[in-house]
């Protein structure tokens, strides 16, 4: 018998059953929650029957295919949320008294704080090499949901205006975001000590698209200047953002942090921009109720010793010189 009185093997298959829940209700298909739990289709389904059996109410609408969740399965998934999430706290918590973690850290990250997360992680794993990483490039939004089903341990993204997005988080700042004109070595604005919102936007210009957090602080930092950006490119990865300006035709407003994975390209120069009123922070964020994830408390505990801040002027200063 287990510490809840069940037989050896019952918690196991009661948290298996939750977690194929868990895999439907994200993937709103059969098939594919059964390859993302790494088990036959009629064995995932086979599965949560019997948790309907045995919870005696109907989790899932059935028809053809996936309908979603019956109401009594809505709030079944927030248990079997909570209840992963615990299991998962437990069992680092006793890694951690055995001397060691163990496990794997699920960690978000806005694109834009993807550069600046190796100087977190690698640390964290050189410290406990028994944990495995797993990074994954989401949306603020997306963060906010994930963190709120427990799906992911921590996240960096941008605070202040997104906390509203993020609901109930505790949150530890890194760094403020500092913007500087990215541009060819023989363009108008190379030579400047410092270059104006205003000028910038007159430039041939690739950014990252409208949709992006970043984008949206740069439109408003246009704005407050009384000007309006159109770039020629869009997209929405800072590496394809690289690529283009390393062809010498356009420049970009890159922020400090980027420099960190991609330096300056080439034939191109940096440029400090004017200070906006207000620069963006970014910083780690973890939910605010539920268990805490020991492995997350660790990352925080390696946060604490780096000063990111200083990291990334010193090497902004570098650049500039």
């Amino acid at each position: 018998m287990d510490a809840a009185g069940l037989p050896g093997g019952c918690c196991d298959v009661l948290l298996r059953q939750l977690e194929y829940l868990v895999a439907l209700a994200r993937e709103r298909h059969f098939a594919r929650a059964a390859a993302a739990c790494h088990v036959s289709q009629p064995s995932l389904s086979a599965a949560i029957r019997k948790l309907e059996r045995e919870l005696d109410v109907p989790l899932v609408r059935r028809g053809q295919r996936f309908a979603g969740l019956t109401p009594e399965g809505e709030r079944v998934l927030l248990w079997a949320h909570r209840i992963l999430a615990d299991t998962d706290a437990l069992r680092q918590d006793l890694s951690r008294m055995r001397g060691g973690l163990s496990g794997t850290l699920r960690m978000g990250a806005i694109p834009t704080a993807l550069t600046a997360a190796s100087l977190l992680t690698t640390p964290f794993c050189e410290r406990y090499p028994h944990v495995r990483v797993l990074l994954t490039s989401l949306s603020s939004r997306e963060i906010a949901r994930r963190l709120g089903d427990f799906e992911i341990d921590m996240a960096m993204t941008y605070l202040d205006d997104e906390r509203e997005h993020l609901g109930e988080v505790r949150v530890s700042p890194l760094y403020e975001e500092r913007y500087l004109l990215l541009t060819p070595a023989d363009g108008e604005l190379a030579d400047r000590r410092t270059a104006r919102w205003a000028e910038v936007a007159a430039l041939p210009l690739c950014l990252l698209a409208p949709e992006m957090r970043n984008r949206r602080i740069l439109d408003a930092n246009f704005r407050a200047a009384g000007a309006v950006a159109v770039p020629a490119i869009e997209t929405d990865t800072v590496s394809a953002l690289f690529a283009h300006v390393a062809t010498q035709r356009w420049s970009s407003v890159i922020a400090h942090a980027w420099l960190h994975m991609f330096g300056v390209p080439d034939g191109m120069r940096v440029v400090r921009l004017e200070r906006p009123a207000r620069e963006p922070r970014v910083g780690l964020v973890v939910a605010g109720t539920g268990p805490e994830s020991v492995l997350a408390r660790a990352v925080l505990d390696i946060a604490r010793d780096l000063d990111l801040r200083e990291v990334f002027d010193r090497l902004t200063r570098a650049h500039l010189a």
